[in-house]
């Protein structure tokens, strides 16, 4: 081995060791800790998946592999990398002014969310300088798959932060809209996989106590991805005139978020959803209306998720991956085809029946049920 090689596996060394340093500073909220890739013209760490992306945008970022592609002195910049780059230089600089409102995704999110955040923060740069990204009214065009026969059309929708609705008009030239609905009410969840189409949105909405769907896309990723943020900001607006005490984490804690059967999941017979406190089930995953609906409280209120079904139900012993859903009027019996669902199941509930119930969530129990809702005290 010459000395050219020697000094080049040296290099590779330092620079592996500068990354054990850096795990902890990724990209995108990540379970992967150590990092296999870097783009040197930003100075950054990131996993397998982010780097695809990156390499969509050649003119503001180069990505190499840590261990199979080689790096020259001017690339590893072994004596500065440290100190004048890496993760925590680029998040001060690329993050530096993120809205509170604005969706920052995992790795567990859809390739849209992913590529158009990286590209928020690089190519864009939206998040260095402190900017409002949105200005209480968007207006636009969105396809919305019809109720009845399943085609997508295009349709005008209106979002305003003043009126705190989401309209949406049959026509470009509607004077009237064909559905106003309230803010408060809506949860919106990327569904590639279920819509079929990479940029499909769903928003779910309550229309006479009863969630609702609509099923959204649009060809440009960019486009629907301020869709979603945007209804998020006038959620942020909503929740900082109903709560004005209420601190940023405190809102951001509260801005709803869907769970739903993970987006690799295959359609089965019954489909189901957790929007918020709402467990839905429908025949076909793309129905506009729920076949049922299950309020799920708080456990300070009666309600507890348990594994497994009850001693003595039927199919318990053939149904391995079971789990009770335990209401104060009865219990709700569920099972899951592998273990990973089960758990990935499990931990929505707790999360939803570990936090306090709001106002509102005591009035629509109220409504549905005609029960009061008060602490049971154990």
């Amino acid at each position: 081995v010459n000395d050219s090689e020697r000094e080049r596996k040296r290099e590779s060394v330092n620079f592996l060791g500068i990354l054990q340093n850096k795990r902890h500073n990724l990209d995108i909220r990540s379970l992967s800790y150590y990092p296999d890739w870097a783009s040197h013209t930003l100075g950054v760490f990131i996993c397998l998946s982010c780097s695809g992306i990156h390499r969509n945008i050649p003119n503001i970022s180069k990505v190499k592999s840590l261990r199979m592609d080689h790096w020259d002195e001017a690339q590893v910049q072994v004596r500065v990398f440290l100190p004048q780059h890496g993760n925590a230089v680029a998040k001060a600089t690329y993050e530096a002014h993120i809205p509170i409102y604005y969706y920052q995704p995992t790795h567990a999110d859809c390739q849209v969310l992913r590529e158009q955040w990286i590209r928020a923060k690089y190519e864009r740069k939206e998040f260095t300088e402190l900017a409002s990204l949105f200005l209480g009214l968007k207006e636009g065009i969105l396809w919305k798959r019809g109720r009845d026969n399943g085609q997508f059309l295009p349709r005008k929708f209106l979002l305003s932060e003043r009126d705190g609705c989401l309209k949406y008009f049959a026509k470009p030239d509607a004077k009237e809209p064909k559905i106003n609905i309230k803010i408060d009410t809506i949860n919106a969840t990327f569904q590639p996989v279920k819509i079929r189409n990479p940029n499909g949105l769903q928003i779910s909405y309550l229309k006479d106590n009863k969630t609702r769907n609509i099923f959204l896309y649009h060809e440009d990723g960019k486009e629907i991805v301020d869709w979603f943020n945007a209804i998020r900001a006038v959620q942020v607006h909503y929740l900082k005139v109903a709560f004005p005490m209420a601190s940023d984490n405190e809102v951001r804690d509260h801005l709803r978020v869907i769970t739903s059967p993970p987006q690799r999941e295959a359609f089965k017979k019954r489909w189901f959803t957790l929007d918020h406190r709402r467990l839905m089930y429908f025949k076909d995953p793309l129905d506009a209306f729920a076949k049922g609906e299950v309020f799920v409280g708080s456990r300070e209120h009666g309600y507890s998720v348990k594994q497994g079904l009850p001693a003595g139900a039927q199919g318990s012993f053939s149904w391995q991956y079971g789990l009770t859903i335990v209401t104060p009027d009865r219990e709700y019996l569920f099972t899951c085809e592998t273990e990973s669902d089960q758990q990935d199941w499990i931990a929505a509930f707790s999360r939803v029946i570990e936090q306090p119930m709001t106002p509102q969530d005591n009035v629509v129990i109220e409504l549905e049920t005609g029960r009061v809702c008060h602490p049971i005290r154990l």
